[in-house]
């Protein structure tokens, strides 16, 4: 259950429509009504990117949220070796880049406080998340609303199920792509252009 203290006008990153869900029902259940951003620049292929944004965008209109969309696509970063000496890991730079974006703006619209959906995942790096996300709050002066919703991800993914969203197989980026034993069949629903992005 997300924290009864939460108050005021709360912002959800959200990384995905199905992440998205259990976090959704769980604030709206506490009487917390949030506003909803999909800053995801890790995203790959750019036709990957453009089907989980349309699934948050189907995920709004089933809650009646308003959701923002940064059109940000951020390739180069995730294939370069900028992250070098800077982060520990690409999925370290990912989790900064996501939740620095996600707290100033949060900060420059008004808002008291913001969460992540990534915060439902049993297969993201959760300490990491909460220590970047806390460490962006108290840089750009905004709360970070902090729930642990992992026991109900199984929840959270049956509900996407039942309304239909598209509940993809591999995190996002290009190497979690590679890595992901269902390869190949995620690929065959690409377009043949997909590699050009490279």
């Amino acid at each position: 259950m997300s924290d009864p203290n939460i108050g005021g006008k709360l912002l959800l990153h959200a990384c995905c429509a199905p992440c998205a869900e259990y976090p959704v029902y769980d604030l709206l259940s506490g009487g917390v009504t949030p506003d909803v951003i999909y800053y995801n620049p890790n995203i790959h292929p750019r036709y990957e990117f453009e089907r989980r944004r349309e699934q948050l965008v189907k995920l709004g209109q089933i809650y009646d949220l308003k959701c923002f969309y940064s059109e940000d696509f951020r390739m180069g970063d995730w294939l370069s070796k900028s992250w070098e000496g800077k982060f520990d890991s690409r999925c370290d730079m990912c989790y900064f880049i996501r939740m620095d974006y996600v707290a100033r703006f949060a900060k420059e619209h008004g808002y008291d406080a913001f969460t992540t959906s990534l915060l439902v995942s049993p297969y993201q790096q959760h300490d990491k998340i909460r220590m970047m996300a806390s460490d962006a709050a108290q840089k750009y002066g905004v709360r970070f609303a902090y729930t642990d919703w992992r026991p109900n991800f199984r929840k959270g993914q049956d509900m996407a199920r039942e309304h239909g969203l598209y509940r993809q197989k591999y995190c996002g980026c290009i190497y979690s792509l590679e890595d992901s034993k269902f390869r190949e069949k995620i690929v065959r629903d690409f377009p043949a252009s997909w590699e050009d992005e490279r």
